[in-house]
């Protein structure tokens, strides 16, 4: 009952996490270590396979706008090749290096206070409030930003959504532009990465620990799907500074509780 449990509370946290600018990543490590689940290559894939739960409700809810045309997709393309080649050049060496949880701690921290005064750096560009006005450049400078997200505790959605404001995207374009880049990111990350456990997928669903990855898998797909849609709403009301502030409340309690534990 705990590994279920453990797979209902954790997909709740991905699909809570994956689209907001807090770090999904870090907040799953983070309630690994507070729940004492211990490393494992299924807890590993189990990781991978939930962040395609919370992936899969982006296409569902932007149905119309990924089949508007094909420009997006040419934007989407060219933000995407600055993860490719960092990914498969950096990305394992980056998570060796700064591994950590103060430096999770420190990463929320830092990435709070940018966003709590983004707004204040950044004004809304009127002539660029929708993706369709993109460029190449502005894409593959989005696509730079996001690859930040390499360094343990910065979140993808939150230095694309950085990205988008400084090349000239209101709030609400960066947010949803950086769900959708989240559709190829995050599927090509986990196919590279699901190459290493394929030797035991089989096994994974055909077993007991198949109702683990389907309770996980399906809570953080249902969750993602509201949490996008009341995210977009948020940002159009309030910016980014709250999410701001809960990243450095959030990152100062987890250094406390390092420093007391």
């Amino acid at each position: 009952m705990v590994e279920y449990f453990n797979s209902f509370l954790l997909g709740i946290i991905e699909g809570l996490t994956e689209f907001l600018p807090v770090s999904s990543t870090a907040h799953l490590i983070v309630a690994e270590y507070l729940l004492d689940i211990k490393p494992s290559k299924f807890y590993n894939f189990f990781t991978i396979f939930i962040q395609l739960g919370a992936i899969s409700a982006v296409p569902i809810l932007y149905f119309k706008r990924l089949t508007r045309g094909f420009n997006l997709y040419k934007y989407l393309v060219t933000s995407f090749i600055p993860a490719v080649f960092f990914g498969l050049l950096l990305d394992d060496f980056l998570e060796s290096i700064f591994q950590g949880y103060y430096i999770i701690a420190l990463s929320w921290i830092l990435g709070g206070v940018i966003l709590i005064f983004i707004d204040t750096w950044i004004k809304d560009d009127l002539q660029n409030s929708d993706i369709e006005d993109l460029n190449y450049k502005q894409s593959f400078k989005i696509g730079l930003f996001q690859c930040l997200a390499m360094f343990p505790g910065i979140s993808r959605s939150g230095a694309s959504i950085i990205g988008g404001r400084i090349v000239g995207l209101n709030h609400t374009s960066a947010v949803e532009y950086s769900f959708l880049l989240g559709i190829p990111t995050i599927l090509g990350a986990s196919a590279k990465k699901m190459i290493d456990y394929r030797d035991e997928i089989s096994s994974y669903m055909f077993s007991n620990q198949s109702i683990i990855l389907f309770v996980g898998f399906s809570v953080s797909f249902i969750i993602a799907f509201f949490t996008i849609k009341w995210m977009v709403t948020l940002v159009q009301k309030y910016g980014f500074k709250y999410f701001g502030y809960y990243r450095v409340i959030i990152g100062l309690v987890f250094l406390a509780v390092l420093f007391w534990k």
